[in-house]
């Protein structure tokens, strides 16, 4: 086999499918690639038939123009797949099985696998720490919005489903597993969520929504989900979740009309660094996000700070934030005791677990994101509706697994 046909970034704003090599058992030069990964051989890989890649709000950073991503940088890092084929150090994974396929990319032998710090791992990113497919930095492992993508160290990255049957009759919910389901859960554990608590959401894309999927399974007693989107505000009140209309001012007021209390026991971040201000026609302001978190959480509580905040912003409207420098009002976390947690979310941590929850249908996270399944053909549209503010998550359809 030879052919392969993926989504690849065409500069800003701009996507396509075009041609690609199918992949192999060794790293080939090419767009975002680090030069020390290419010749890297890898047998412990295995080559998965797609049968579902989504688009992510990560992915519309890089589309939007807002990072050093290179042309012809193939999109997509959450990925479901049936394996294809087998490198000859895999023991586990046989050909024939349907997995998912966490985010960021691991070995499961250095020391931070070892501690479950799966998001950074030293081994697979010459550039630094931490890896995924199809991402600008990340050391060039060719994404998974493709009709065939190689996944490294298969038997210790990929999560096997238990029973085909099922896996494919749950796929819409399942395929949320490799990213979006298991970082929204990490947000609402990282920020404390329990039994009985108050939680404030910070965004309603696909993510902020399984993060409020997630602080419901973990027993939170209000979910207050805050966004200038009507549409996907109306998808977060679709299961329950109690809103704000952050076009009409920041979050504190309308949520003590909610509580009783201008604050929270928890607070995530689901919007990361394009945020805006508040109000009506409030223009980009990266902070906003991170310092009415602060403002709206309960001293001594906790933020989980899941929004992709990057080093580079080449659009960014000043030149502090065109480095990752944003105006934190520190102090404010300081005076309260604040505890944060930032970064990729370990998926490993997390999705066998979910798993188990989907299989018995203890959560139905395809429906609370308004999961849609659409052509590979049709990506191109799938970004520009997403951009433009579509409550859906799209997921894609190569090798026609999925009733679109």
């Amino acid at each position: 086999m030879s052919d392969n046909r993926a989504v690849a970034y065409k500069g800003p704003g701009k996507v396509e499918v075009i041609d690609i090599d199918y992949p192999t058992f060794e790293l080939k030069d090419g767009p975002g690639v680090h030069p020390d990964n290419v010749g890297r051989k890898v047998p412990h890989g295995v080559i998965l038939r797609t049968v579902a890649t989504n688009i992510c709000g990560s992915d519309q950073h890089m589309v939007r123009g807002r990072t050093t991503a290179p042309l012809d940088l193939v999109l997509g890092h959450e990925i479901t797949g049936e394996v294809v084929e087998v490198g000859p150090d895999v023991e586990f994974i046989k050909v024939g099985d349907i997995c998912s396929v966490p985010f960021n990319i691991s070995c499961g032998r250095c020391r931070n696998c070892k501690e479950r710090k799966t998001g950074i791992c030293l081994n697979v990113n010459p550039a630094g720490y931490g890896s995924a497919y199809g991402y600008v930095d990340m050391g060039g492992w060719v994404g998974g919005q493709a009709e065939f993508v190689l996944v490294p160290y298969a038997d210790w990255n990929l999560l096997k489903f238990p029973d085909r049957d099922q896996a494919l009759e749950k796929v819409m919910d399942l395929t949320m597993l490799s990213d979006i389901f298991p970082t929204g859960f990490h947000g609402a554990v990282s920020a404390g969520v329990g039994v009985g608590s108050t939680v404030y959401i910070a965004g309603a894309g696909p993510v902020g929504l399984a993060a409020a999927t997630s602080a419901q399974l973990l027993g939170a007693a209000v979910v207050i989900v805050g966004d200038m989107n009507e549409d996907r505000l109306a998808q977060a009140r679709s299961f329950g979740c109690e809103t704000i209309d952050l076009t009409k001012g920041g979050p504190g007021e309308q949520i003590e009309q909610i509580l009783g209390s201008p604050t929270v026991d928890s607070a995530v971040d689901a919007v990361g660094f394009e945020a805006k201000g508040h109000g009506a026609g409030a223009q980009e302001a990266p902070a906003t996000v991170l310092n009415s978190l602060m403002d709206v959480t309960n001293a001594g509580g906790e933020l989980g700070i899941i929004g992709l905040y990057v080093t580079g912003d080449p659009g960014a409207s000043d030149e502090a934030a065109k480095k990752g420098a944003l105006s934190l009002s520190l102090g404010t976390g300081w005076a309260k005791s604040l505890s944060f947690t930032t970064g990729q979310c370990p998926v490993m941590k997390y999705h066998r677990g979910l798993m188990m929850s989907i299989l018995h249908d203890k959560v139905n996270i395809a429906k609370n994101v308004n999961a849609k399944a659409i052509s590979l053909d049709d990506a191109p549209r799938g970004y520009a509706e997403f951009d433009a503010g579509a409550a859906t998550k799209y997921v894609l359809n190569p090798n026609g697994y999925l009733k679109n």
